[in-house]
């Protein structure tokens, strides 16, 4: 009963806005990690990112969990769309590099296309002025497997390639974010016309 609660309210953590998040105008921390696109890792760094246009940094609480499922098949499937206007797109989770080997391969998440970062010890997400809590002694995933480290909460980034955030997007639904992202980076495409 314990973790059908706590899976609920992280489910619901999207509807919880993102006030103490980093802001348009601030500088956005640079950041070097390892990550993994398709099951093979590599090392991100959002500095050599910004170098090809915008990035969209999105930190989500746990792959394998409802709302990051959703999350990240919409950014998976709407990818083109991103690149398309010249940005490019890396979710972040405190999971570790092997957890998120899986996730980037499946084809029902990341499907292969979204890039996905480790910051096992939060302090990504919290340079990020993000909450970061957990874990919980009883969560397990929508696979059944025990979740073992901590939380970020679920906001979203729009990096400028000067380094600056464009926009913060938080308390949204999973799918809401993907959709509020794209709008942004299309936005800001045509504003460069």
């Amino acid at each position: 009963m314990k973790s059908a609660f706590f899976g609920f309210l992280l489910s619901t953590a999207v509807v919880v806005p993102a006030m103490a998040a980093l802001q348009q105008g601030d500088v956005a921390p640079n950041f070097k990690t390892q990550a993994s696109l398709a099951g093979k890792e590599f090392t991100f760094s959002l500095g050599d990112a910004l170098k090809k246009g915008p990035v969209v940094v999105y930190f989500y609480p746990s792959a394998y969990t409802r709302g990051c499922n959703v999350q990240a098949h919409t950014f998976a499937v709407n990818y083109d769309k991103f690149t398309a206007v010249g940005a490019s797109v890396v979710g972040v989770s405190l999971d570790d590099i092997a957890r998120l080997n899986e996730f980037s391969a499946d084809p029902e998440f990341c499907a292969g296309k979204l890039p996905v970062a480790s910051d096992t010890s939060g302090k990504i997400a919290q340079s990020f002025d993000l909450q970061v809590k957990g874990p919980s002694a009883d969560m397990k995933d929508t696979r059944g497997a025990q979740i073992a480290h901590g939380f970020a909460e679920r906001t979203t980034f729009i990096v400028l390639p000067n380094g600056k955030i464009a926009e913060t997007i938080g308390g949204v639904s999973p799918t809401d974010n993907v959709q509020k992202a794209l709008e942004a980076v299309q936005r800001l495409a045509a504003n460069k016309q």
